[in-house]
């Protein structure tokens, strides 16, 4: 398979308006992906969604522009979550779906990802297929002026995913009595995440929903969740919700401001699920970042537990492959496949708060389902990633990963990763002695600085 020169591991990601993620490759995006999406006869349509960055307007335009000028029509959603999307793509049997978004990165940063008609990201293949047409060229594939595409809004966007988020939500079961604390990160769900709780009978606590273009994920969401800790413990709330930029990942924290991480409640949904006789596959389907603690969890309960590379997207093509309903990552992306078709974190909210009002005991009580076993992660910033290579393939640091394996002695996992979306390599690791790990990982990191500045 040829190497992808725009895509990562989620869609086109970058700096704002710094190659890749210009006005002048988001046109031409739009206007490779509308080729290729085109349908034969008739009139093609794409829906596009965006989070709440500055940067949004400009992406959202030159995508606009290139889709029309292959002749593809444009429906404008505005600020939607990721899922909503995704969503809207199939139910209004759209040809493409796109998300302009850099998740939970910050405002400087932007992203563009795509969806298939089957609300599904495109695979690997497709990718690719739309990089050669824009490096190849794309002036072939404009339409004539009478049959140029054209743009509108659609204003029952924002109502339509309210409905369909409800519904995911079992029916005769409401959220009267419940006090929710719930952080929007100044991003795609501000509006529609407090109107779904809110409706579902909670007394909803907001923070992180007054945008401003810069403010998105800063200091609040699913990547920044102090804040959302203290506002639990101080407003004597029953737990807190907290997603990212474009709401498809959601961390949860308890009435004691104890944080619940992605495993977490992935273990708590595959317990249900299998309790209501709803699991698919006898396992779920996590990333190789999963904690071991899951994993010897999910045993006791007689589920298996299957591991793909890092990204949501290998974790749904997996689960679509094999067969399972349930899926997720450490981070609080979590695929529930009898709802959605891609990571949505208010929805993988609801079914916590739906367990909490079956269980009726308190968050702290019915959510911390195992220890995780201790785990660390340092990254080591690259000049850029064309380093990653020489530094990992190189025969002292491949020495020094096998030393540091063998002293793990099988308690434990090391693994080292270049980051899909940033200039980055990851070490993770996990062990029983917690002293050892940061001394070992501390030890491979300065060996990755040593080679980067060499």
């Amino acid at each position: 398979m040829a190497e992808r020169k725009l895509f990562g591991t989620d869609g086109v990601r970058g700096k704002a308006n710094q190659y890749p993620v210009t006005a002048e490759i988001a046109q031409k995006l739009g206007s490779a992906a509308g080729s290729l999406f085109m349908k034969k006869t008739g009139r093609s349509q794409v829906v596009i969604g965006k989070d709440t960055r500055l940067s949004g307007y400009m992406l959202e335009n030159a995508l606009v522009s290139g889709f029309t000028g292959v002749g593809m029509d444009v429906v404008l959603v505005g600020p939607m979550p990721t899922p909503a999307v995704a969503m809207l793509t199939r139910s209004m049997r759209a040809d493409l779906g796109v998300v302009i978004s850099a998740s939970h990165n910050k405002y400087e940063d932007n992203g563009i990802k795509f969806f298939a008609p089957d609300g599904y990201k495109l695979p690997d293949e497709t990718e690719i297929e739309i990089e050669r047409r824009i490096f190849e060229g794309i002036d072939k594939y404009l339409a004539p002026a009478s049959q140029i595409g054209q743009a509108k809004r659609l204003d029952s966007a924002q109502g339509r995913y309210i409905e369909y988020v409800k519904n995911t939500f079992p029916r005769g079961v409401r959220l009267d009595g419940m006090k929710i604390v719930l952080d929007c990160a100044n991003g795609a769900s501000y509006k529609v995440a407090p109107t779904v709780l809110q409706e579902l009978g909670a007394q909803v606590v907001t923070i992180g929903v007054k945008p401003d273009g810069r403010n998105i994920n800063a200091g609040v969401g699913a990547t920044a969740t102090d804040l959302m800790c203290e506002t639990v413990v101080r407003e004597s709330a029953d737990l807190g919700i907290a997603l990212d930029g474009d709401a498809d990942r959601v961390i949860i924290c308890d009435e004691k401001g104890q944080i619940v991480d992605g495993d977490q409640i992935i273990a708590m949904v595959a317990r249900e699920w299998q309790a209501q006789g709803i699991l698919k596959g006898d396992g779920i389907v996590t990333t190789v970042m999963s904690n071991l603690g899951l994993e010897r969890y999910l045993e006791t309960i007689g589920l298996r537990l299957i591991r793909t590379a890092v990204g949501d997207r290998y974790v749904v093509e997996k689960m679509r492959a094999d067969g399972y309903n349930l899926g997720g990552e450490q981070s609080g992306h979590l695929i529930l496949g009898e709802h959605s078709t891609t990571g949505d974190g208010l929805v993988a909210g609801l079914q916590v708060c739906a367990a909490l009002v079956k269980e009726k005991r308190p968050a702290s009580r019915t959510m911390h389902l195992f220890n995780p076993l201790p785990q660390l992660l340092k990254n080591v910033r690259l000049n850029d990633k064309s380093q990653a290579a020489a530094v990992l393939e190189s025969d002292s640091f491949k020495k020094m990963c096998a030393d540091v394996e063998r002293k793990l002695k099988g308690t434990g996992r090391l693994l080292i990763r270049v980051s899909g979306t940033e200039p980055l390599i990851r070490i993770m690791m996990e062990g029983a002695d917690k002293k050892q790990i940061q001394d070992l990982a501390q030890t491979l990191a300065d060996a990755v600085e040593k080679e980067v500045t060499a």
